[in-house]
Protein backbone atom coordinates (compact mmCIF):
# COMPACT_ATOMS: atom_id res chain seq x y z
CA UNK A 1 0.00 0.00 0.00
CA UNK A 2 1.10 3.63 -0.77
CA UNK A 3 1.00 6.40 1.08
CA UNK A 4 -1.22 7.92 -1.87
CA UNK A 5 -4.33 8.90 -1.75
CA UNK A 6 -6.26 7.45 -4.99
CA UNK A 7 -9.28 9.72 -6.44
CA UNK A 8 -12.02 7.73 -4.69
CA UNK A 9 -10.42 7.98 -1.41
CA UNK A 10 -10.43 11.89 -2.12
CA UNK A 11 -13.67 11.78 -2.88
CA UNK A 12 -14.85 10.19 0.54
CA UNK A 13 -13.08 12.42 2.57
CA UNK A 14 -14.56 15.76 0.80
CA UNK A 15 -17.67 14.49 0.73
CA UNK A 16 -17.50 13.28 4.94
CA UNK A 17 -15.79 16.86 5.67
CA UNK A 18 -18.65 18.89 3.11
CA UNK A 19 -21.46 17.08 5.39
CA UNK A 20 -19.23 17.06 9.14
CA UNK A 21 -19.14 21.12 7.66
CA UNK A 22 -22.81 21.58 6.84
CA UNK A 23 -24.22 19.76 9.93
CA UNK A 24 -22.03 21.99 12.38
CA UNK A 25 -23.24 24.64 10.59
CA UNK A 26 -27.60 23.61 9.93
CA UNK A 27 -28.19 25.88 12.76
CA UNK A 28 -27.66 29.22 11.04
CA UNK A 29 -29.68 28.44 8.28
CA UNK A 30 -32.54 26.16 6.21
CA UNK A 31 -29.94 25.62 3.30
CA UNK A 32 -27.27 24.20 5.43
CA UNK A 33 -29.49 21.62 5.74
CA UNK A 34 -29.85 21.00 2.05
CA UNK A 35 -26.23 21.13 1.77
CA UNK A 36 -25.62 18.21 4.89
CA UNK A 37 -28.28 16.26 2.46
CA UNK A 38 -26.45 16.98 -0.44
CA UNK A 39 -23.41 15.79 1.69
CA UNK A 40 -25.16 12.88 2.70
CA UNK A 41 -25.78 11.96 -1.08
CA UNK A 42 -22.24 12.23 -1.87
CA UNK A 43 -21.21 10.17 0.92
CA UNK A 44 -23.76 7.18 -0.17
CA UNK A 45 -22.38 8.09 -3.72
CA UNK A 46 -19.16 6.86 -2.38
CA UNK A 47 -20.30 4.05 -0.36
CA UNK A 48 -21.88 2.41 -3.30
CA UNK A 49 -18.55 2.96 -5.32
CA UNK A 50 -16.24 1.50 -2.82
CA UNK A 51 -18.65 -1.62 -2.42
CA UNK A 52 -19.75 -0.40 1.04
CA UNK A 53 -23.57 -1.02 0.30
CA UNK A 54 -24.33 -0.65 4.04
CA UNK A 55 -22.57 2.41 4.70
CA UNK A 56 -24.07 3.81 0.98
CA UNK A 57 -27.71 2.70 2.41
CA UNK A 58 -27.71 4.33 5.40
CA UNK A 59 -25.99 7.74 3.82
CA UNK A 60 -28.99 7.14 1.49
CA UNK A 61 -31.48 7.61 4.12
CA UNK A 62 -30.34 9.94 5.96
CA UNK A 63 -30.16 12.12 2.86
CA UNK A 64 -33.84 11.53 2.69
CA UNK A 65 -33.95 12.29 6.86
CA UNK A 66 -32.47 15.60 5.83
CA UNK A 67 -34.39 16.29 2.60
CA UNK A 68 -37.31 15.98 4.82
CA UNK A 69 -36.33 18.38 8.06
CA UNK A 70 -35.19 20.98 4.78
CA UNK A 71 -38.64 21.24 3.04
CA UNK A 72 -40.20 21.43 6.61
CA UNK A 73 -37.39 24.30 7.75
CA UNK A 74 -38.27 26.00 4.28
CA UNK A 75 -42.06 26.04 4.88
CA UNK A 76 -41.28 27.35 8.46
CA UNK A 77 -39.43 29.99 7.34
CA UNK A 78 -41.98 31.22 4.64
CA UNK A 79 -44.53 31.78 7.09
CA UNK A 80 -42.25 33.14 9.22
CA UNK A 81 -42.81 31.55 12.70
CA UNK A 82 -41.09 29.12 14.47
CA UNK A 83 -43.63 26.67 13.82
CA UNK A 84 -45.54 27.50 17.05
CA UNK A 85 -47.05 30.32 15.70
CA UNK A 86 -44.62 32.72 17.35
CA UNK A 87 -42.87 35.13 14.80
CA UNK A 88 -39.58 34.77 14.10
CA UNK A 89 -37.12 36.92 16.08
Amino acid sequence: MTGRMDALSAFGLFAVSFTLICYAMEARAAYWTLLFAIGCLLGSAYGFLQGAWPFGLVELAWFVVAMRRWWQLRVIERAGTTGGGEPIA
